[in-house]
């Protein structure tokens, strides 16, 4: 099993990125294990290798990090786990739809723990949450509001980045930015939903459906 690795104060993308990448070339050469790294950061938006300017509303009011991650722009803040996947997804099948899919999987089975039916859309990158107590959009398509996030990089077969869920973030702080491209669908949270979840309630169904999450990444588990 990988390493869970927790950080109870904000950490600076500066520093995260950096640690990544150090453990990153760790578990290519061997000298370091797999790791899930849970933690916060204070608020920043991050541009993936897709995003678009126009999407960026406003640039003044956070710092910006090229984050060179698949993806568009992203808004990470306190209230919302960030979990940095630093996984060999070479030893696991060099399949990366698989993945993807298994981080998708792993993060509605969480949700699954607190009685959120969270969903994936095609076209949508992220996980879903129905909201039938919002008016429908202008062309009459029900309303959806995400949840969570998904963004990975791979480096020598080794992932890192990885995926965020909102517990408690304040959620005007996604205004900034047009979350990851997509208009008309709003962002919610564990919180926001009604749910009294701690981030402590949130990280222990995190590490209960991880096995699971490993199972479905190809090649199962490592020792």
């Amino acid at each position: 099993m990988p390493e869970w690795i927790t950080s109870p104060a904000p950490v600076p993308y500066e520093t995260a990125l950096a640690a990544m990448e150090a453990r990153v070339a760790g578990i290519r050469d061997g000298t370091a294990a797999e790791a899930l790294w849970l933690l916060e950061h204070p608020p920043l938006y991050t541009a993936g290798t897709s995003a678009r300017s126009e999407d960026l509303v406003d640039p003044d009011r956070f710092p910006v990090h090229d984050a060179r991650r698949g993806g568009q722009y992203t808004y990470h803040g306190p209230g919302q786990r960030v979990v940095y996947t630093m996984l060999d997804v070479g030893a696991r099948g060099r399949d990366v739809r698989a993945f993807v899919a298994a981080l998708e999987a792993w993060v509605i089975d969480t949700l699954a723990e607190f009685g959120i039916r969270g969903e994936i859309r095609a076209g949508r990158v992220g996980v879903w949450v129905a909201r039938p107590d919002k008016p429908p959009l202008p062309d009459g398509t029900p309303r959806e509001d995400k949840i969570a996030a998904i963004g990975i990089r791979l480096r020598k077969w080794v992932s890192f980045h990885g995926l965020s869920i909102n517990v408690e973030p304040d959620l005007g702080h996604f205004d900034g930015i047009v979350p990851c491209g997509i208009t008309g669908h709003g962002v919610t949270s564990l919180v926001d939903l009604g749910l009294p979840v701690a981030m402590g309630d949130l990280d222990d169904a995190l590490r209960r459906t991880m096995p699971a999450a490993l199972a479905r990444m190809g090649g199962g588990a490592l020792p």
